[in-house]
């Protein structure tokens, strides 16, 4: 059954944000599209809903609207704009909430490319996330190396996400949703310091999809049943 409570994905007008809106709005969560412009944010909230049918529960809104009225947010921005976002979002962030992070810190290569992660102070850019929300408010660490291509697609994703957190409750929010995403696999990848790890495999799957001119995504192999949600 789908979650009761609202997911607002926070910068999700761009190709991560809408695939992910789009896949968990397939399987009947409830969404709200969050965006610094609450019409572009209805514009894409609109377009998923003529995919998925009059049935979708989507919804559009700016990005501090969208906070008030959820109480568990997916970040789906560039790195650049992790902080200057999350501190002018922080009086609307409801405490008790969870805050998913799936921002990658790469930094542009040769022709623009993402070819590696930039270094952060904190380890890692959710662990920079940790240090600018309200107190109160708890992240867990998911979806880097899901394919956004992928995402706004129509196939299975055949890839695991691997979840790091510090907090119970979000880690298991969290691996829940993640293995409500068709072809999808939840692994628990314990504390939130190993997001960097996350982050950095993200480098790496960009380099190869370029190399291979694929969508390639990760698999976990050879741990009991129980390990997979």
């Amino acid at each position: 059954m789908p979650d009761s409570r609202p997911i607002a994905i926070l910068g999700g007008t761009g190709p991560a944000g809408t695939g992910l809106a789009l896949r968990w709005a397939r399987v009947g969560e409830t969404i709200i599209i969050g965006s610094r412009d609450a019409h572009r944010a209805q514009e894409a909230a609109d377009k998923i809903k003529s995919k998925v049918g009059d049935q979708a529960r989507i919804s559009g809104m700016e990005n501090s609207a969208a906070c008030a009225a959820a109480d568990v947010l997916v970040l789906t921005v560039p790195f650049e704009g992790q902080a200057t976002l999350l501190k002018q979002l922080k009086p609307a962030i409801r405490s008790g909430s969870i805050l998913i992070d799936a921002t990658v810190p790469l930094a542009a290569g040769v022709g623009g490319r993402a070819s590696r992660t930039l270094g952060v102070w904190q380890g890692s850019a959710a662990q920079q996330a940790a240090e600018l929300v309200p107190k109160g408010v708890t992240i867990a660490a998911a979806f880097h190396n899901l394919s956004a291509d992928l995402l706004n697609g129509n196939e299975a994703l055949d890839c695991d996400v691997i979840v790091c957190s510090d907090d119970p409750d979000a880690l298991q929010l969290t691996l829940t949703l993640a293995a409500r995403l068709p072809g999808v696999r939840a692994i628990d990848g314990g504390k939130l310091e190993n997001a960097r790890i996350l982050e950095q495999i993200t480098a790496l799957l960009i380099g190869l999809n370029i190399r291979h001119k694929g969508h390639g995504g990760i698999r976990i192999t050879g741990f009991p049943p129980e390990a997979y949600r």
